[in-house]
């Protein structure tokens, strides 16, 4: 018992106090400092990665058309089409690529009959999907940040990665 008190004790006593925290505790809470230093980096991410994005879709064949919401689209004047209201329904698939051009997952997402304000999606498509016609297919080019963001989605796509999303409305 002494032994393991003893080395309890050392263990605490070596603890480094001074490293940077990284995450806040579960349940915790940042300060300010950790907040803007977090805003300032996505706006750096957000600036390189739409660089990068406009550089990539101007070797393109294909014109693809900026959004107001900081998204590329194939299609000219998207953003300014009547909108999908709340509560409308609409059926859609899209597929997730990489910028090398490498679809991410082998199975397309489907959704049938989602209702607008009752489905979470990501914040590209369900913007995308306000303005697309029906029978309409649309490649989205997305900066991480209306992506997966800083999380990837656990499974295939990593952190701070942007994608090109082929979406149609069924």
């Amino acid at each position: 018992m002494k032994k393991i008190l003893f080395i309890s004790a050392v263990s605490l006593l070596s603890c480094n106090r001074s490293a940077q925290q990284t995450h806040p505790p579960v349940g915790g809470v940042l300060s300010q400092k950790d907040l803007d230093v977090s805003k300032n980096r996505m706006r750096n991410l957000n600036s390189q990665e739409r660089s990068q994005i406009q550089e990539w879709a101007n070797a393109q064949p294909v014109k693809y058309y900026t959004t107001q919401l900081n998204y590329w689209v194939t299609a000219e004047n998207f953003d300014k089409r009547e909108r999908r209201p709340d509560n409308s329904t609409i059926s859609y698939s899209y597929d997730l690529y990489d910028f090398d051009q490498t679809k991410i997952y082998d199975q397309s997402f489907e959704r049938r009959d989602a209702k607008f304000g009752h489905f979470d999606e990501l914040k590209a498509v369900e913007n995308a999907l306000r303005f697309i016609h029906d029978g309409e297919e649309v490649t989205l080019l997305v900066p991480s940040s209306l992506a997966y963001g800083t999380y990837g989605d656990e499974k295939k796509i990593d952190n701070d990665i942007p994608l090109i999303i082929k979406l149609k409305a069924l």
